[in-house]
Formats: C-alpha cells, sequence, structure tokens
C-alpha cells in the first residue's frame, strides 16, 4: 500500500507540472468558460488513464524494445501539438465577445473532451512514466483492487488537476484580461505549446 501512495504522489506532481494539459485547460476555461473545461479535462484524464492501462501492458517495455515506434509516437505528437499552437497564432487577432452566451455555455462538450484526449494521447512520454512508476509500485502479483485503485487514482489526478486551472481561469477578472489582451495572450499560449511540442520531438 506504501508503493502505492508514492505511486500515486508521484503522479499528482507530474499532473499538476505546467505541459500541455496545464496550458489548454487554463486558456479553455478562459476562453469558454468551467462547462467546457470540464468536458476537456474529462477527455484530458482519459488519455491518462489510457496510457497508464498501456504503461501496465508493457507498452513501456515495448518502447524500450523498438525506439523507432516512440520515436514515431513522438513525432506524430509534437506535430499535433504545433497544428493547435498554429492555429492559436492565426487566430490571435479574431475578435471576441466575452458577453456572449457561448462564452458561458459549452460550444461543443464533445469537441472539448475530443482535443482534451487527443492532446493527452500526443504525448507518449506519460507511458514511460508509468512503466517507471508501475515497476516499483505494482510488482508481479499485486491483488487486482490495488491495480484498479491507482488507475482510479490516476484519473482523478488529471481531472480534478487540469479541472482546477479551468475553473480558477474561467472567473470573470481573467476571462476580462483576456478579452483586453487576447492578441498577446493567444500568441504567448501558442509560442508555449510550440515549444513544448518541439521538445517532444527532440528529447
Amino acid at each position: 500500500m506504501s508503493a502505492l501512495i508514492a505511486a500515486w504522489l508521484a503522479h499528482l506532481v507530474a499532473a499538476a507540472s505546467p505541459g500541455p494539459a496545464i496550458l489548454l485547460a487554463a486558456r479553455t476555461g478562459v476562453t469558454q468558460g468551467f462547462a467546457t473545461g470540464f468536458w476537456l479535462s474529462a477527455g484530458l484524464a482519459l488519455g491518462g488513464l489510457i496510457w497508464a492501462v498501456a504503461a501496465l501492458f508493457g507498452l513501456a517495455a515495448l518502447f524500450q524494445f523498438v525506439p523507432t515506434l516512440f520515436w514515431l509516437f513522438k513525432l506524430a505528437g509534437a506535430g499535433f501539438l504545433i497544428w493547435l499552437a498554429v492555429q492559436m497564432w492565426r487566430h490571435a487577432r479574431d475578435p471576441m465577445d466575452m458577453t456572449a452566451p457561448a462564452v458561458a455555455a459549452p460550444k461543443s462538450g464533445w469537441g472539448a473532451f475530443r482535443l482534451g484526449l487527443l492532446a493527452q494521447l500526443a504525448n507518449p512520454k506519460p507511458a514511460v512514466f508509468f512503466g517507471a512508476v508501475f515497476a516499483a509500485a505494482v510488482p508481479p502479483g499485486t491483488a487486482l483492487w490495488a491495480v484498479a485503485l491507482l488507475l482510479l487514482g490516476v484519473f482523478f489526478n488529471e481531472l480534478l488537476c487540469t479541472l482546477g486551472v479551468a475553473r480558477a481561469f474561467s472567473f470573470a477578472a481573467p476571462r476580462h484580461a483576456y478579452q483586453r489582451f487576447k492578441h498577446h495572450i493567444d500568441r504567448v499560449f501558442g509560442g508555449f505549446l510550440a515549444g513544448l511540442g518541439v521538445k517532444l520531438a527532440t528529447s
């Protein structure tokens, strides 16, 4: 149980660290509100869970034995993140009416969920992280309930960390600041996202 708790805490720190998930949660919260942020966070959480399950079934080991596969995953993920960054940059000057109902209500819950899922799956490094963590926390013969408990912890770590960020950025003050400086903020968001994509591709 102590190993499981340590694994859960290690992932909690990783989930709360700045990265594509936190960045997208902040931007979604400030541009589309908390409801859309919830669906984005659900997609991000499911993506994290998928990587955890994949690592549990040996994907991390497969990446080690076939590094070309990991490299291809990284390139595809980096391309997706850079594509998102380009979209932010291109539409940075587009006006946005922050008083419109579409800001408070989700434009598309499914669209936000799908974006979160794809953004999380775009980064294969969690599979390596989970593989290392599970090697210590989930030795052969670990009870099924303990594995299920750890996977549930992974899901809620991802969900609550990104949901908290989306909520914080959905309040009126951040939204009005975004309305005023949208052009600059979108390009900063896009620049960071592009940087993360390049880092993923080259690391």
